[in-house]
């Protein structure tokens, strides 16, 4: 049982203009236990482009306004309002309570089916989080894709705390980290028994230069294993990233070597599940004690999964779908879930004991 409060955010201390208007939003990230920001998109203007002889391009310039919140309760509800539009989100527990989230991903392209996925979330019964495995949009520099992935995430994520990961498709782009208030793209969390890392194995778009992106993935991995080692307490440890290690799908098998060459990793530090996106499927792998999950239906175009593993497949599905998981003190209970509400897979995880 969680408390509720409710709180308003003037939209005058802002600096709303005439011709701006809310395209996305109000909805909160970076929730913890303590604190939370919400976050609203704003279009201050639309740019209309135009070549001789062709068509229209219209861009609308958007810009992130946030509220951040601290000295908040744990496990509590927090209505809000801003600009008119309102909304809600639950701050973590730091007990062992039950709770429930929700991954996809995968969403970029095919607007109708990514509604149709969003709807049947929301059907299912609204998660208190949801973590997405990324690929928001199909290029994170154009800012009229921003716009329609709001448009159609908004019933979902005013009611949410939203936790995405960084896909391929975001180019790295700094919309991603003003949208989503992030000033890294890996980041870790705690939500009552379990412990959430989320990662970016998108190192090709890190930078242009070999030294770079090995750098980058040097410092990353050193945090990856601070992280793990310091969430050894907690009963579910859970890594979420766009790149999987395995794949059903031949043409992309090996393409992934930096998150494959994890795994060990993963089992040293008894990692309940690895969740992922990128293959535009469901698959579900179980090796030496570690699920990997790879949830990238949610919208864009989908792959065949025609070279499963047959040492370490538990399903694979070429369909769109989500993935709900319940955790209720030591035991989880999963369920892969199609754009149709059928139930493709399920199966539970128990929780690791304490290190």
């Amino acid at each position: 049982m969680f408390l509720r409060a409710m709180f308003l955010i003037a939209a005058g201390c802002c600096t709303f203009f005439g011709a701006d208007k809310v395209v996305g939003g109000p909805f909160a990230v970076n929730v913890t236990s303590r604190s939370a920001s919400v976050v609203w998109i704003v279009e201050n203007d639309t740019v209309t482009l135009k070549a001789a002889g062709s068509t229209v391009i219209k861009s609308p310039a958007l810009r992130a306004e946030k509220s951040e919140m601290t000295g908040l309760q744990p496990n509590t509800r927090y209505d809000y309002e801003v600009a008119g539009l309102k909304g809600w989100f639950k701050t973590a527990p730091t007990e062992t309570v039950p709770f429930r989230f929700v991954l996809y991903g995968d969403v970029r392209t095919r607007h109708d089916v990514h509604r149709r996925v969003i709807a049947k979330i929301i059907e299912s019964g609204v998660p208190d989080l949801v973590l997405h495995s990324g690929d928001l949009v199909e290029n994170g520099i154009d800012s009229a894709l921003w716009a329609n992935f709001f448009d159609i995430e908004r019933a979902l994520l005013r009611q949410t705390a939203f936790f995405p990961s960084l896909g391929n498709h975001e180019r790295n782009s700094k919309d991603f980290y003003d949208y989503f208030q992030r000033d890294l793209p890996y980041y870790s969390f705690n939500w009552g028994n379990a412990h959430f890392t989320v990662m970016n194995s998108d190192i090709n778009n890190v930078s242009a230069v070999k030294s770079g992106r090995d750098e980058f993935w040097q410092r990353q991995t050193r945090w990856l294993e601070e992280d793990l080692a310091a969430a050894q307490k907690s009963d579910f440890r859970f890594v979420v990233a766009h790149h999987a290690p395995f794949t059903a799908v031949e043409r992309r098998q090996g393409d992934n070597p930096q998150m494959t060459a994890l795994t060990g990793t993963f089992e040293k530090y008894h990692v309940t599940a690895g969740l992922f996106g990128h293959d535009h499927n469901y698959q579900h792998y179980l090796k030496n004690g570690v699920h990997y999950v790879v949830s990238g239906g949610g919208g864009a175009p989908l792959y065949d999964v025609n070279k499963p593993d047959p040492a370490i497949t538990q399903k694979v599905v070429k369909i769109e779908n989500f993935v709900s998981v319940s955790v209720d003190g030591k035991t989880a209970k999963a369920r892969a879930i199609s754009i149709e509400g059928k139930v493709l897979d399920e199966w539970e995880f128990r929780a690791s004991a304490a290190k």
